[in-house]
Parts: structure tokens; sequence; C-alpha cells
């Protein structure tokens, strides 16, 4: 079976907001020559034209969806917001909660991101597909169910969770994130669910700064089925790959799940600009291969990518093209033109002990607080 694509040119139709960066427009704060607010359609965009230029698209099987529909929304967000987004859409759009804004029409081109996640998850449960990768925009993983937050205006992997469960397509699905902002999110949605584990690789107080402690393992049944690795600023690739082998694959083992979604997010890269770490395209290669590996052996191989941040229209699309070779086990590649360069910045051999002990803590504190006695070895 092949790798599916999912993407939908009207995703990078989504604009909005009066914005410098981060910041509102007025007072002192001057607008961007290019303005607008990082999460732009180009380095989407970018990774489409660069699958192209290689070839690897051809390898691909690429497709759109039908947008999610307004059933399958009210399993996650309720009928009042959905109502006044679908308002402010059909008028000029607007801006709801905090920073997620959006022009007219942008209520069905959320709808239409959330439809492409959901259709990559059905694909690989239905067998169609080895696997998949949803190139979803606006993306999903802070929105709440009735607070959008942090560019995200509907939770597109929780979307297609729900759907995948209400229609009994899957009985436990496992969601790993590896944006660099946590999944708070994500992690509100499913926080006493049993049925669905959350674990968040991010940057300690990036984004929401007061969210993704270590300690906050889930509720009521969902105890012990949230996870949160927040890696202090810096943490570069061999950090990366420990956190993944010795605190997300002792999770996924324990849940044993049907299937396996990863919210994307390239953030973490070390040429971004909302992040302050220093992951490289082939740390996220191998955290792919990582996640491959345990799906073979835990849920015949079921894998899903969902985009969500990465904001470097430089970096994002190598590291989605590695991300993509991995997954389709394609020959074709396209050689990453800073490796040199972020390989010599890398963490030394002192702070990655100092990051190893960090880990080693965290592994610790996260057993006593839920004791997982599964063992993975590749």
């Amino acid at each position: 079976m092949a790798t599916g694509f999912f993407w939908d040119e009207s995703c990078f139709w989504h604009a909005g907001g009066d914005y410098a960066f981060t910041l509102p427009l007025g007072g002192l704060v001057q607008p961007l020559a290019a303005g607008g607010l990082p999460e732009n359609p180009e380095t989407k965009r970018r990774l489409v034209n660069l699958l192209r230029r290689t070839g690897l698209m051809a390898d691909l099987i690429t497709q759109s969806a039908p947008p999610a529909t307004r059933k399958e929304l009210l399993r996650v967000h309720p009928a009042s917001y959905l109502d006044t987004f679908k308002s402010m859409s059909d008028a000029n759009g607007g801006e709801i909660g905090l920073r997620a804004p959006f022009a007219r029409g942008g209520y069905e081109i959320a709808a239409q991101s959330a439809g492409l996640a959901r259709e990559a998850l059905f694909a690989v449960l239905d067998g169609k597909l080895r696997n998949a990768y949803a190139l979803s925009r606006p993306p999903g993983h802070h929105c709440l169910p009735d607070f959008p937050n942090g560019f995200c205006l509907l939770n597109n992997i929780a979307v297609a969770v729900e759907a995948a469960l209400a229609e009994k397509k899957a009985k436990r699905i496992a969601v790993v994130d590896w944006d660099v902002h946590h999944g708070n999110g994500t992690e509100a949605i499913f926080y006493e669910r049993k049925d669905v584990l959350t674990i968040s690789l991010h940057q300690e107080n990036n984004y929401p700064p007061d969210s993704g402690g270590l300690d906050d393992i889930g509720a009521g049944p969902g105890v012990g089925k949230n996870r949160n690795i927040p890696l202090p600023p810096g943490a570069g690739h061999v950090t990366y790959i420990e956190a993944m082998k010795r605190l997300v694959l002792p999770a996924l083992v324990r849940f044993k799940p049907d299937a396996i979604v990863v919210a994307c997010g390239f953030d973490a890269a070390a040429i971004d600009p909302l992040g302050r770490m220093m992951a490289t395209a082939e740390t996220f290669r191998q955290m792919t291969r990582i996640i491959m590996r345990a799906a073979h052996y835990l849920c015949e191989d079921r894998v899903v990518l969902v985009h969500e941040g990465g904001y470097s229209e430089v970096y994002v699309p190598f590291c989605g093209h590695a991300v993509i070779e991995q997954l389709s086990g394609s020959q074709i590649t396209a050689t990453d033109p800073l490796a040199a360069t972020l390989a010599a910045r890398q963490p030394g051999k002192r702070m990655q002990k100092v990051y190893h002990l960090i880990l080693g803590a965290m592994e610790k504190r996260l057993d006593d607080l839920s004791p997982t006695s599964d063992t993975f070895e590749f």
C-alpha cells in the first residue's frame, strides 16, 4: 500500500488579522513589509512545490477531502462557538479567542482543514493507505472546544479522532504532538478520556506559557492517558531522539493504540521564529521512523501525520520532505541545505549530559505518577 498526501488549495487561502509578527498593530507597533502573522501559507505552499520539484509527489497518492461536517465538528466544538464562527465568517471575518483571525469564508476553510485530517485517518484505518500525511491549514492543536487560540480555529486532530471512534473504525488512538508548542487544545479535549492517549513534546513555557506541565497526567478515567514532556530551550537532535525512545515509546506500548496520529509541527527546528530548539530535518525524519517502528509492532503500521506549526519559509519544506520521504519509503530525497551548519551548532557533550539528566528526572517523575512497566526495544 502507498502513502497518502491530503491537501487542498483552499487551505492556502486562509488569511486575516492586522498583526506584525504576533503583535496587534497600533500604538508603537508598525506594520511589517511582509505583513501578518508568522502563520502564513508560504511554508505549506513551498512544501508542495518542493515535493513536486523533486518528483516525490508522484510517489504519493494525492487527494483532497470533503470538509468536516457540522455533525463531526459538534463532537468537539459546541454549537454556540460554531454558530459565532460561521456568522462572522459569512460577514467579513474577524478574530475569536486569542490570535485566531480569519477572513471571509474562514469557517469553510477551517472545516476543509479538519476534513483533510479526518479523511487521512479514515483512509489508513480502512486499509486503503499504509500511512498518510494531511497538510492541514489552519492548524488545530491549540484550539479548545470553545476557545480558539494560537492560530487554531478548529481542532483538526480531535475532529478526526472523534469521527473515527464514533464510526467504530478504532477503539483506542494515540496522539503524539512534537510541535514546539504545547498541544493544550488536544490535551483539554481528551483529558478525562481513557480511549485517547495524548503525548506532547514541547519547549517548556513557550506557548501557552502556563500549560504543558509534567504533572498534568489526565483526570478521572483519563489518569495516565496524558503525558507532557516539556523540554528546556536549546535541546537538540540527540535530546529529541532520546525523549522519543525513553518517554514516548513506553507510553505507546502501554496504551496499545489502534493507530498513532502525529501533530506534526516543524517549529522545533533550529530555524524558526517561534521556537528556541535545535531540531533539524534529520530529527524529524528519525522521529517519524521511531513512530513508524512503534506502529509496526503495535497497530499494523497505521500512522497519520497532521501538519501543525512551523514558520520558517526556507526550512519547513525540507523538514516536511524528510518526513514524507520516511513515510513513503521513497528513494527521492531533498538534500538539507542547512544540515552541516545545524549539525555544527548542536549542543555539545557537556550540555547533552545536562539534557540527559533532565530526561532521567522526567522519566522518574512520570513513572511515579503513572508507572509504565513495559519496555520497547528495536
